[in-house]
């Protein structure tokens, strides 16, 4: 059963990765971190996605009071477990998350533009594109 555990210090340094080929479009670990950290202020949860007791992969969320949402800023599965559904089942639990908090109606997030995979997981949740910034593609959904 996938669930969502807090960063804490016995799980930070777990050696989650994405592929080669996906470097260009998602942070590593040490990045989603450091956000967090940045963006403590913004209530940032950075957390590890489990499968039962098996650490398949991480993200962060946090408050964005300019764009009056949430910010699902990174979310990715190690690339030893992609294209088992866990990124769909992390993402449903994070939406679920945000909206038990209750503070925002929307969340926002961004990918970069060729990574089709992502625009497909996100859209299958309703998200819809608001915006473009270089190569990110802003994504908005109702909550």
């Amino acid at each position: 059963m996938i669930r969502l555990v807090d960063v804490d210090p016995d799980n930070w340094r777990l050696g989650l990765k994405v592929a080669e080929s996906q470097k260009t479009y998602v942070s590593n670990s040490e990045r989603l971190l450091a956000r967090a950290y940045a963006y403590h202020d913004y209530r940032s949860r950075a957390f590890v996605i489990y499968e039962d007791e098996i650490p398949v992969g991480m993200g962060l969320y946090y408050d964005c009071p300019e764009r009056d949402s949430f910010d699902l800023s990174q979310l990715f599965i190690d690339e030893r477990y992609q294209r088992r559904g866990y990124g769909k089942a992390a993402t449903g639990l994070v939406l679920d998350t945000m909206k038990n908090d209750g503070k925002y109606s929307k969340v926002c997030l961004c990918y970069i533009e060729g990574n089709d995979t992502a625009r497909k997981l996100y859209e299958q949740f309703g998200f819809v594109e608001i915006e473009r910034d270089g190569d990110e593609i802003i994504m908005e959904l109702t909550i």
